[in-house]
């Protein structure tokens, strides 16, 4: 047995010569019914447990503050429609933040129209009208002034006191602030309690844990609103520039495809190379200025990130990543120079395969609008089931009592054995849940819209793949181009996977789906673990975690490789999957080198577009050109609108060039099926472009004669 015969017999046969092969199968079967089957039954479920989320859930508990008697704050058509923020009788009472957020404050709470702007206790309100009828906005429909001051607080009717409050998430929160390091509320150091004490604000720091950092993160909220409403069309401007960008790029590299990667190259080398220039001249800079010596991690969490800037090390980290991503693309141009012709020569088929379907550089946006629709069905699902648990009542009481934190039945709670055995208690609202059968089984149904919506973007994708992959593969298998090329290759394309394939594409997603939500179970149980002292159980857990990251990275890989062989052979999944890999081990070191570096030269692209786009609005809105002065928006983080034009310029960038990606990974699973069916003799002549043959030492016989 030769040498050759040995390593194919290790990897499958090779495909043999076929004189009637002429590209994607036209004359096909279904693949893979059972699991298109399955799939069909799996959306009949998802659209069954819309319905029955639809039917059971109410938004409105995600949207309105619920008072104790399970009320929804500002709810249009009710008459708490102008009562729009929820208020807290004791806000020390409540644990922290994450508590009030939850609504579980073991505290009665009451929608009314507006914070309270002032300081007053309940017994200075009940010496005056005046002062009464202000305190009155915060006590129940049923206390009047004429009732004594022990029946109120027993009937929990007013809360003993008032402070200044702000209003966030719709809710009244102490308007805490700090003065010389000194907690203050309502400008004040100190506030006098419901019994006549004077008590200091941190007091209430220590009731709401965190409410600092709360006020400080709802600071450094509405300023990045405020930024995005200053900055919005600027930002609209940064993202057409690279829409526009990544247009050009790829209409020059119809015409200049080896040059415009030489530029890319050589730009992404300069534009990194000026980034390391510019964050050393900033780290050297901040040599003698104050306090800029200081490390990160004793200056730890800043909400103001602009601080971090005023600091060296922040540059040189700078300096270090950019120089270490230098250093990996100079040595990776300097070992793969000789690949990077045959890569080359790829992305300019590519860019002649585009030239004839020039449709397909859209269809990312169908791609992309059938995406939103996913995930648009699957957030509306999961906030309607997550509302559709019932009001729970708990006993919320001032005094021991035995019954204190159990479940009551608000609607007749005056007359229960509870509120006999605990006078002073009250049924208040406490959160969403419930025992019936349905709510019992509420996580599953969460779980089924998670793992539904990973299926269903996965069938998606894989769509979208199979049919650029189909709509490429006839391009390259056509012997006279444009000639032989099908009309509307695209479309055709997509026919064929919809009709033939559509249990082909569910099984990869379904595949893939499974590993994705393994992977959110094993995040979801890191969680759980954080606080936990057993170190082998964090270390399998971070193994797990590695593992199954790289087996989702090699099921994308096999999946996009086997939509290929689908598309152009027609077979199912599985056959598809084992003939891909085996024609690509059969050819591994062009694999290993050729595909990835192909990848690698777009996604310098991709790189430089980002480039060129930060750069621009880094300069423009920092305002460290004069230029840009006075037409800059004035900001208070100008890395708000620089970073969202950056990641938009990316998510751009790859939507364009991820049809360059499938035409390049298509045309490089069909040029080594070439190599194997055919010889370059008149009778098997290969149908690879000259350039490629020419890299390759390779010819047709019959262009050889002519």
């Amino acid at each position: 047995m030769s040498a050759e015969e040995e390593r194919y017999g290790k990897h499958g046969e090779p495909f043999k010569h076929d004189s009637s092969f002429k590209g994607p199968i036209q004359n096909r079967s279904c693949t893979d019914i059972a699991c298109c089957i399955l799939f069909i039954i799996a959306i009949l479920g998802y659209i069954a447990v819309g319905i029955l989320a639809w039917s059971q859930g109410d938004p409105r508990k995600a949207i309105y503050p619920t008072d104790s008697r399970g009320d929804f704050c500002g709810q249009a058509g009710t008459p708490l429609e102008n009562k729009r923020k929820l208020f807290y009788f004791n806000i020390m009472k409540c644990a922290n933040p994450v508590v009030l957020l939850s609504f579980q404050c073991p505290t009665t709470q009451l929608c009314v129209e507006k914070c309270p702007d002032r300081f007053m206790t309940l017994v200075k309100a009940l010496k005056n009208d005046k002062d009464f009828d202000y305190y009155k906005n915060f006590c129940k429909e049923t206390a009047t002034r004429s009732m004594s001051l022990p029946d109120i607080v027993r009937d929990g009717l007013c809360p003993s006191m008032l402070f200044p409050s702000k209003s966030f998430t719709r809710r009244c929160f102490p308007a805490l602030g700090l003065k010389g390091g000194v907690v203050t509320v309502g400008n004040s150091t100190t506030f006098i309690d419901g019994n006549g004490n004077e008590r200091e604000a941190k007091d209430l720091v220590d009731g709401v844990k965190n409410a600092t950092v709360v006020m400080e993160s709802r600071q450094v909220v509405m300023k990045i609103f405020e930024d995005y409403t200053q900055s919005w069309y600027w930002i609209l401007i940064g993202l057409v520039i690279a829409m526009l960008l990544s247009l050009l790029f790829i209409v020059l590299m119809r015409f200049l495809a080896g040059v415009m990667i030489w530029i890319i190259i050589i730009a992404v080398i300069a534009v990194i190379g000026y980034g390391i220039f510019h964050c050393y001249m900033e780290y050297a800079n901040l040599k003698n200025e104050p306090g800029a010596n200081v490390t990160l991690q004793e200056l730890g969490f800043q909400t103001d990130f602009t601080i971090y800037l005023q600091v060296r090390q922040t540059w040189l980290a700078f300096v270090i990543i950019l120089a270490i991503m230098e250093v990996i693309i100079i040595l990776l141009l300097i070992f793969l120079r000789k690949r990077i012709l045959i890569a080359i020569a790829l992305i300019k088929e590519a860019s002649k395969a585009i030239r004839y379907m020039m449709c397909s550089m859209f269809y990312p946006l169908f791609t992309f609008l059938l995406l939103a629709i996913v995930v648009a069905y699957w957030a509306v699902t999961a906030v309607f089931l997550s509302t559709s648990n019932e009001a729970i009542y708990k006993v919320v009481n001032q005094s021991d009592c035995v019954h204190s934190g159990n479940v009551c039945v608000h609607a007749n709670y005056s007359t229960s054995k509870m509120k006999v055995d605990c006078p002073d208690s009250q049924c208040n609202f406490a959160y969403y849940g419930g025992e019936t059968v349905y709510h019992k089984y509420l996580i599953g149904l969460q779980f089924y819209n998670v793992f539904l919506f990973f299926w269903c973007a996965n069938f998606v994708i894989a769509l979208g793949q199979m049919t650029l992959a189909g709509a490429f593969a006839s391009y390259y298998w056509a012997f006279s181009k444009p000639g032989d090329i099908p009309s509307f290759p695209v479309f055709s394309a997509m026919g064929r996977s919809l009709r033939y394939h559509t249990g082909s594409l569910a099984f990869g997603s379904l595949i893939l789906a499974i590993v994705q939500i393994i992977r959110v179970l094993l995040e979801y149980l890191d969680q759980k673990l954080k606080g936990a002292e057993n170190k082998f159980a964090k270390f399998l857990l971070c193994c797990l975690k590695c593992c199954f990251w790289c087996l989702e990275k090699f099921i994308k890989f096999m999946n996009r490789n086997a939509y290929i062989m689908v598309a152009v052979h027609g077979k199912n999944f599985c056959a598809s999957a084992i003939s891909a890999l085996n024609l690509l081990a059969r050819n591994l070191l062009r694999v290993a080198v050729v595909d990835k570096v192909t990848d690698f030269l777009l996604f310098l692209g991709k790189l430089l577009v980002v480039g060129l786009v930060g750069v621009f609005a880094f300069f423009f809105f920092s305002g460290r050109v004069k230029a840009f002065e006075n037409t800059a928006p004035n900001l208070h983080y100008y890395w708000v609108p620089i970073l969202t034009v950056v990641i938009g310029s990316y998510l751009i960038a790859h939507g364009f060039f991820s049809v360059y990606n499938m035409c390049v990974d298509t045309l490089f699973l069909c040029f080594l099926e070439d190599l194997e069916r055919n010889d370059g003799s008149s009778e098997r002549p290969y149908l690879m472009p000259d350039s490629l043959l020419k890299i390759l030492n390779k010819k047709n016989k019959t262009r050889a004669a002519e």
